[in-house]
């Protein structure tokens, strides 16, 4: 049964009458440009046929009455009129609260409106499962009461529902690609501008997604800190982010930084011109400079921005070994665990799973869990 037709069928169930319309936006993976969002720099992540689904229906009164299908069928409730107060229990419950709080800053042309939330995109590993359903959730109110926002309001809306209400501190990236992602295309983000350019993916290319299922701790902690190590640098540059520091001017300007705020440094800004190179390297469907990039990404990753793994690392190598220079490997993501992601030609798939399945158990005692993905569109009506 695919997502829609489970959404709106237990809309019929629970709420005694059929859904208005069905919404969906995907998770995403990004294939380089790592830790660049919150520097002001550049960043390209493609959808992923995985996603956040919403069947909905407006209300002729201000409630709002919310069921989430995948945990047992939980019901929030609550007004458009009372003070916008975090759930005390269930955390899903305060991304749907704090979305629809920030879009009444937006817009306080709707009203009520019953929804029935359920998504497929794997929790905790990395592939905006969150920002799928913040923008899932916005789409769903924005379609029902036609709203005057379009998809880059919608990711904005997200992304400030995640910062102020649920207290997570992301940058713009894992929204701005579920509303705005393109099939068969990547999207390079300018996390300033907020300008956006689709990249063709090549036809015969899978996106990988290999998920080490290392349990993922220290990752708010360290994420923090990094960052704080990020501003550190720019400060010292005297700029207003490491966006603007060239690698010319690195190299002429680091004496005197801290040894390992100049390493993070050296990571952020060598990855804006990987990233942009990658882009390039895409269009022209160039997958062996493709690959040099994504090898140089994830060694700058594990060696100056120390956000890599051994199992991590390890799983890179396997994939590594199997495909040479056709295609490229990395981890992708925030680091301390999560999935790393490979574009490789569809003829290598098999192998690929094959030699992961074989040696990642043996080398670190984990189980992988793998998913192959295809560019897929942003948020958008179901049929």
């Amino acid at each position: 049964m695919t997502l829609s037709a489970r959404t709106q069928a237990i809309f019929q169930q629970q709420f005694g009458y059929p859904a208005a319309l069905t919404v969906q936006a995907p998770g995403r993976v990004n294939l380089i440009g790592e830790h660049t969002d919150y520097n002001d720099g550049f960043v390209l992540p493609c959808a992923i046929n995985y996603s956040t689904t919403i069947s909905a229906a407006p209300r002729d009164d201000r409630q709002i009455r919310v069921i989430a299908v995948d945990y047992d069928n939980q019901q929030d409730q609550f007004s458009l009129d009372a003070l916008f107060e975090h759930h005390p229990q269930w955390q899903w419950a305060n991304y749907v609260r704090g979305v629809i709080k920030h879009l009444k800053t937006r817009s306080d042309a709707f009203g009520g409106a019953d929804l029935v939330i359920s998504g497929d995109v794997p929790q905790g590993a990395g592939l905006s499962s969150s920002a799928s359903l913040e923008v899932a959730v916005g789409k769903a109110i924005q379609a029902l009461y036609q709203l005057p926002l379009d998809n880059v309001a919608l990711a904005l809306n997200g992304q400030e529902a995640e910062n102020q209400f649920v207290g997570c501190n992301c940058g713009i990236m894992d929204q701005m690609i579920s509303a705005q992602g393109q099939r068969g295309h990547a999207l390079l983000i300018d996390c300033r501008s907020l300008e956006t350019r689709a990249v063709s993916m090549p036809d015969n290319v899978a996106v990988m997604i290999i998920n080490s299922n290392v349990k993922r701790g220290l990752v708010d902690s360290e994420y923090n800190t990094r960052r704080q190590q990020c501003e550190a640098a720019a400060r010292h540059f005297q700029v207003k982010a490491l966006r603007d520091v060239s690698e010319a001017d690195f190299a002429a300007n680091a004496a005197g930084m801290d040894e390992v705020v100049a390493r993070r440094a050296r990571h952020i800004i060598t990855e804006n011109a990987r990233t942009l190179a990658a882009a390039d390297a895409l269009t022209r469907g160039d997958l062996r400079q493709m690959g040099e990039l994504m090898a140089a990404s994830h060694a700058s990753m594990r060696d100056d921005f120390e956000i890599t793994v051994p199992p991590i690392d390890t799983l890179v190598e396997i994939v590594k070994a199997v495909i040479g220079d056709e295609g490229g490997v990395r981890m992708t993501g925030g680091g301390f665990g999560g999935c790393i992601v490979a574009l490789i030609p569809q003829q290598h798939v098999t192998a690929v799973q094959n030699a992961v399945m074989q040696e990642y158990p043996a080398k670190t005692g984990l189980q992988s869990t793998c998913y192959v993905c295809q560019a897929s569109p942003g948020a958008g009506y179901v049929e």
